[in-house]
């Protein structure tokens, strides 16, 4: 009879964290079943990508890991490669998650917080216009991600495959 007891408290206790898994991802994995995000995620996904690209691996005209971290170095961001592996990594492979709708929503909040730390760190004291290397694109790609935290991925994203197999039980 103990046998019994504690295999079905482990069980039980299994279950229960199991399905605290299945809760937490099936609020991340949640989204409006609408398009408006698919062009938001395509279309910032592919900047964001682009960009983490140049700082990782000096694709696309950008100076890799060693130019980027000198420059982030340079403007107080220490250690500046450290900061432009982040930085980096953030835009591309948030970027890519964007893309597909993977994630959407944490993705677009690592993003976001990205989109604040370059708009205050580099951008702020130009004013906002881009022709005076301003924060105006910043903020453009801080409205979109924002946007993308509040509805998620949208209806052609795996994040709505994903939340319509976890609900099918």
């Amino acid at each position: 009879m103990a046998t019994y007891s504690i295999k079905h408290t482990y069980l039980t206790s299994i279950r229960a964290k199991i399905m605290t898994i299945k809760n937490i991802a099936n609020v991340i994995t949640k989204t409006e079943q609408s398009l408006a995000a698919v062009p938001l995620r395509v279309i910032a996904g592919i900047i964001f990508a682009a960009h983490g690209a140049q700082k990782l691996f000096a694709w696309f005209g950008g100076y890799g890991l060693e130019g980027t971290g000198q420059w982030m170095e340079s403007i107080g961001l220490a250690p500046g490669f450290l900061m432009a592996l982040m930085a980096g990594s953030a835009e591309f492979f948030g970027g890519l998650f964007l893309i597909v709708g993977l994630l959407t929503r944490p993705a677009s909040f690592v993003l976001a917080i990205t989109m604040v730390v370059a708009i205050f760190t580099t951008h702020i004291d130009n004013g906002l216009f881009m022709s005076n290397n301003g924060y105006e694109f910043g903020l453009a790609l801080l409205a979109i991600t924002l946007a993308l935290v509040i509805q998620g991925g949208g209806k052609f994203s795996l994040d709505n495959v994903i939340n319509r197999n976890l609900n099918k039980a």
